[in-house]
Parts: C-alpha cells; sequence; structure tokens
C-alpha cells in the first residue's frame, strides 16, 4: 500500500476517485465557490468550472496535475467532499482492532460482541487488578497501568496489518462501520479516518441521557469534513478512529505523557507531516454515557486540563477561539456598550469585502452574506469562549465597568450566560427536557470544562491555552 512521505506534495489521488461538493457550498456564478471551513471564496478559470461541473455529473478526477492539484485544494478547504472507490480498498480481514481496557470486563465483552469476527482483535490489559480474558483475541498484559496512549502504542505495536482501528472497550461500533470507513484509504494521503460516535443511554439517568444524545462532545455531527485546528471539525476521538500503520510509524505513535488529548495530539501531529485524517459520519459507533452528574462534570473537567499541556505542543491550535480582529472589535464594542461604534465596524467589514467582487453583483451580494454571516458566527464563539475559558477576566472586567457606572458590561455577560443555552433549546426542542434544566446543563457542561482548562494553567503556569486566535 503505498502512502503519502511525509512533509511532501501529496500523491494523486487514485484512478475512479470521485469527489462531490459540500452542500453548504454556494456559486453565485459557476466560476465562483463560496464554502469550505474556514469559509473562503475560490474563482475558477474556465477548465476549472468544466472539471467542477464533471465532477458533479460523476466523473472522476483523472490524472491531469491541474485536476489533480484543484481537487486536492477543494478536498482540503472541505468545498468538496471524496468520493472514493469503492471496488479498491482494504477490507475489515486487514485491519486490526486494538482495544485497551483497564477494570471494565463488562465494556470490553460488549466491545468484542459488537466487533463480531471479521478483524482481527488486540486487547492491551492495562493493568487491570483481575487480568481480563478475551475468546477470540490476542491479549497483552501490562504488569502496571501506562494510561490509554501507552496501551493503544503496545497494541499497533504487536499488529501485523497495514491498518488498525482503535476503538474504546464499552464502544460498540455499528455492523458495517469498517466497510464505510475503508474507502477513504484509497487515497495514499490519508493517514485516519473516524466514525461518527453517538450517546448510548442505558444505564444512565433520563434527562442526562437526554442531554449527552444531543450535546455529547464525543458527537461531531451528521456532516463529512477534513479534520484540522481551526475547522468544523477540529479535531476526533479515539473511542473509534482507524489509522495506517505508517502514519503511526511516521508520528511516533501517540504521546504517552498526556493522560487526556493523547488523541487530539495525535491528530494534529498526523496533519503537521502532511497526511490527511477524515470525519466520515455515515460510520456509525456508540459510547455510553455518563450513569450520573458527578461522573459526567469529572469527564468533563479531566477534558478542560487537556487543553494547557496541547496549547504547550501546538500553540494557537487550541486557542478558545479563532475569529477575525474586526469581528472581535465589533462584539467587544457591542458588549461595552457602544452598539452603533460595534455596527458601524461590522457594515464597513462587510462593504470593504462585496467590494472584492468590482462589478460582479451576484458575487458582491454573496460576499456580503458571507461576511454578516462570518460575524454572527464569530458572536457565537465569542460567547463560547466566554462560557469554557474566558469568564474569570470578564465577571472582573464587568464588576470594573459597573463600579464606573456602565451595566453595560455585566448585561452582555448575563446574555452570553443564558442565551445561547435558550437558543440551543430551541433548535434542539430535546424531549423530556424543559428550557431550564437544558440551560443549566449546558452552563455545567461548559463550567466544568472551563474548571479544568484553568486547573491545567495553574499546573502547567502557562496561559497559551487561554490565549485567542485573533
Amino acid at each position: 500500500m503505498s502512502t503519502a512521505p511525509p512533509g511532501q506534495p501529496p500523491p494523486p489521488l487514485p484512478a475512479g476517485f470521485g469527489l462531490a461538493l459540500d452542500p453548504s457550498v454556494r456559486r453565485p456564478r459557476p466560476e465562483v465557490l463560496v464554502g469550505g471551513s474556514p469559509i473562503r471564496v475560490l474563482r475558477l478559470r474556465p477548465a476549472g468550472v468544466q472539471q467542477v461541473e464533471g465532477w458533479a455529473r460523476g466523473e472522476p478526477i483523472g490524472p491531469s496535475p491541474g485536476a489533480q492539484a484543484l481537487a486536492r485544494r477543494l478536498l482540503d478547504a472541505g468545498i468538496a467532499q471524496p468520493r472514493p472507490n469503492r471496488t479498491r480498498h482494504p477490507s475489515p480481514g486487514d485491519v486490526t482492532v486494538v482495544i485497551p481496557v483497564r477494570d471494565r470486563a463488562a465494556g470490553l465483552e460488549a466491545t468484542l460482541s459488537a466487533l463480531g469476527a471479521e478483524s482481527p482483535v488486540i486487547v492491551v490489559d492495562d493493568g487491570s487488578t483481575a487480568p481480563v480474558q478475551a475468546d477470540g483475541a490476542e491479549v497483552i498484559r501490562r504488569p502496571s497501568p501506562g494510561g490509554p496512549a501507552a496501551a493503544r502504542n503496545d497494541g499497533w505495536r504487536a499488529a501485523a496489518t497495514d491498518l488498525i482501528a482503535f476503538v474504546d472497550a464499552d464502544c460498540e461500533p455499528a455492523q458495517g462501520w469498517l466497510a464505510t470507513l475503508l474507502p477513504h484509504f484509497a487515497d495514499p494521503a490519508v493517514a485516519a479516518v473516524a466514525p461518527r460516535i453517538v450517546s448510548r443511554a442505558a444505564g444512565t439517568p433520563g434527562w442526562l441521557a437526554t442531554y449527552e444524545q444531543r450535546r455529547s462532545s464525543l458527537d461531531l455531527g451528521p456532516r463529512e469534513a477534513p479534520v484540522r485546528p481551526g475547522t468544523t471539525v477540529a479535531y476526533v476521538p479515539t473511542a473509534a478512529l482507524t489509522v495506517r500503520r505508517q502514519a503511526l510509524l511516521d508520528a511516533c505513535g501517540f504521546d504517552e505523557t498526556l493522560r487526556y488529548g493523547e488523541d487530539v495530539d495525535l491528530v494534529w501531529r498526523l496533519g503537521q507531516r502532511g497526511w490527511r485524517v477524515r470525519y466520515e459520519p455515515a460510520a456509525h459507533a456508540s459510547h455510553p454515557a455518563r450513569t450520573g452528574l458527578g461522573p459526567w462534570l469529572r469527564q468533563r473537567h479531566q477534558y478542560g486540563r487537556s487543553a494547557a499541556p496541547l496549547a504547550a505542543r501546538h500553540s494557537r491550535a487550541v486557542a478558545p477561539v479563532a475569529v477575525s480582529p474586526w469581528s472581535a472589535a465589533a462584539w467587544g464594542l457591542l458588549g461595552a456598550g457602544y452598539p452603533l461604534a460595534g455596527a458601524g465596524i461590522a457594515a464597513a467589514t462587510s462593504v470593504t469585502l462585496a467590494r472584492r467582487a468590482g462589478s460582479d453583483r451576484a458575487t458582491a451580494a454573496a460576499l456580503a452574506r458571507l461576511a454578516a454571516a462570518g460575524h454572527l458566527r464569530a458572536g457565537a464563539a465569542l460567547a463560547g469562549a466566554i462560557r469554557r475559558a474566558w469568564l474569570p477576566p470578564a465577571l472582573v472586567a464587568a464588576g470594573a465597568f459597573c463600579r464606573l457606572g456602565r451595566r453595560a458590561p455585566a448585561v452582555a455577560l448575563g446574555a452570553v450566560l443564558t442565551l445561547p443555552s435558550v437558543v440551543e433549546w430551541v433548535r434542539e426542542r430535546p424531549p423530556g427536557l424543559g428550557p431550564l434544566r437544558w440551560s443549566a446543563l449546558t452552563l455545567a457542561d461548559d463550567l466544568a470544562y472551563q474548571s479544568g482548562v484553568w486547573a491545567g494553567v495553574v499546573e502547567t503556569h502557562s496561559a497559551a491555552a487561554l490565549l485567542p486566535n485573533w
């Protein structure tokens, strides 16, 4: 199986490989594509227009350097999604499943039952109190616990196949999950592909199960995407993740010094070395929700604690928010009680962007809408950053303004802490969860994560995890 050399231009996409424009992409004119993540405007030459229209009809990408370069650009930007040839790819028998486990015999049994016998399985017992039993699987026993990263490293290094599927004990992949993921490896630049992880409610209180099914931190949504920091899918978890062995060798596996966030770190290091990672939600796996409020909040706290060590390794990739300075200024002025100044900045930047289209009115209108939507998304992102990272300094700033007789920042902070939850509830309408309980759970979720972020900042003596990416 040929693979992409680290740090080199990606090899050509294979024969029969196709692509389709992402449903979110807009074309105000045939030669203009507006979309991707982050959103951008791409102007095509006449040859590019013909190629895109041919791909929309199901034609393969073709071997010409121009077509290959354009296809890569669209795929990497998230403007197009891959449609690999499903007749040419590895089979599940070419994949070794690695399951790290410690003292979770029932969860391991459920995972093995869901996997069936289509792939060889290696179970890594990470120092369980009682040695685990796994019929039909090879078991590697570690004498003492080393954490999930160390257990996964032992597992994939013992495997003999070119592809490794990491699956957590108690995660249950759906039937056919590998058959859906494996075609992506026809692209030799793809290092890893992840399915969608949905929450399983068994043994969980009804209100928490409903919340987790709507807002699980492992569920990255229904839209396929490239995985890269600063995009709609910035990371994927290793609750279920299939990885090319060569990519693991290239990255030297998981960082065993990380107790949490080791999966995010691996995915980002693969990207830094030129590999591609894909999120494929057409494949599913289920993961049990936490069984009570305390374990759930502790998990969210621990996830937040991973931000500081990740920031030490990946700098602004871990930033609480990534928005333009103009959007930040517009919302900052609004929050400080200067709505006209904030609206003026937003309007001016929208007009400036629209003028780039010149006399092309259709494209100018699309750019103006793009700028307006960008400011709205920036507002939501800034509110999320306050709820998940910046609440202590926001409280200090609001208090200082109040002492000066200006209450607008305090009102704005109150809106940040309440309105996003209400908007989510209106959008989701979760059965059995009223707006008050939903709002309380979303705020508790975000604040538990934030407490972990600040704990990590204190432990590492570094505020890098709190810095924005303007």
